[in-house]
């Protein structure tokens, strides 16, 4: 059996993450969409439960994906889900630099599990957590940068509203 882990901290799940969870599904036979704790962004907008649920609203409909949350070291993480490779996104070259970095680590970590890219399609390639936070803190419509199920939640908790 075939297991990815798709992981980062989706503060908040924007379109370009649905698109490659879509790509990435069909060739593994499960796929975890997973939340990891980054305490280099302590200062998260959604909480981890909040996050969890924009991306299982999201997502819903796609019968391998498990959307799960996580602590610690990835490549542990994969070892005790049984994962044996990682779906990362690249929408640029710095992307590419970055992520390229991390995988020559995991591998370091665990040579058995393998780090998969995906490239961001053009049309969203230009999507990333901050930008959509940005724009959410200046009242533009995100409404194209998040998936459908996701915008009227996030406009509730802008509102003042709960998940």
């Amino acid at each position: 059996m075939s297991i990815a882990i798709f992981a980062g901290s989706f503060d908040p799940f924007t379109a370009g993450h649905l698109d490659i969870v879509r790509r990435a599904a069909p060739r593994f036979d499960k796929l975890y969409v997973s939340v990891s704790k980054n305490p280099a962004k302590e200062q998260s907008r959604f909480t981890v439960s909040e996050r969890l649920e924009l991306i299982r609203d999201a997502v819903a409909g796609i019968d391998n994906v498990e959307v799960t949350a996580f602590e610690g070291i990835l490549i542990e993480y994969c070892h005790t889900i049984g994962a044996d490779s990682l779906i990362r996104s690249i929408r640029n070259g710095t992307d590419l630099d970055y992520e390229r970095q991390l995988a020559e680590i995991n591998l370091q970590l665990d040579p058995k599990i393998e780090t998969v890219f995906l490239l961001s399609t053009p049309e969203l390639g230009y999507i990333s957590s901050t930008l959509v936070r940005q724009l959410m803190d200046l009242g533009i419509s995100i409404e194209k940068l998040v998936p459908n199920a996701n915008h009227t939640i996030i406009l509730n908790k802008l509102n003042g509203g709960n998940l």
